[in-house]
């Protein structure tokens, strides 16, 4: 997730301050993926940094406002016209749980891919829910339109999840079945 580009994107929309651009990032992501206020700052300190924005006074409360600069605006063009990336793919702990699963001594893969499907069950009613207050809230404006974004982005990832579950139990019940029809090895020599 780039926080840094998201607050570049909500500063596009006009100064801003910091508790500010957090409420409008959890507004439009659906809450989903919730900011320390503390990121937030040290997001914004960085991008000072960089020259992407300036500070732009106070408002009438004393908050101190943030305003993109035209190398902010620059930066925040290129990242949309960029594809993401997925070369630096972060480990994912049930590929690995499942990995280290196969041939491990006492390790239950089926229940392993039973619990993993609970939950994704469970979280899709929850995202699917949640989409639906949603739309009959009416994504009308915008903030509502990026929010339903969000949760179906959720509901898809985890119908992928589900899809790559069922595929592992497959492949799992084929190598189980070839073990068990596959005459014994003979013991190895001893060395």
């Amino acid at each position: 997730m780039s926080i840094r580009h998201g607050l570049l994107a909500l500063l596009e929309r006009g100064p801003r301050y910091g508790s500010r651009l957090r409420t409008e990032f959890e507004a439009r992501t659906g809450s989903t993926w919730p900011l320390n206020i503390g990121q937030v700052y040290t997001t914004l300190g960085r991008l000072e940094r960089d020259g992407l924005v300036v500070q732009q006074g106070a408002d009438e409360a004393g908050h101190v406002l943030y305003a993109l600069t035209e190398a902010g605006r620059a930066e925040l063009r290129s990242w949309f016209t960029r594809p993401v990336e997925r070369t630096n793919l972060p480990r994912d702990e049930l590929a690995i749980k499942l990995a280290m699963a196969v041939g491990a001594p006492g390790a239950d893969i089926r229940a392993i891919v039973e619990t993993q499907r609970r939950y994704l069950s469970e979280a899709m009613h929850t995202y699917t829910r949640l989409r639906a207050q949603a739309l009959a809230e009416g994504p009308g404006h915008r903030d509502e339109v990026a929010r339903l974004l969000v949760l179906e982005h959720l509901v898809f990832r985890a119908e992928a999840e589900m899809r790559w579950l069922d595929h592992c139990e497959a492949r799992l019940l084929r190598l189980a079945e070839a073990a068990a029809t596959d005459p014994p090895q003979p013991p190895a020599p001893p060395v």
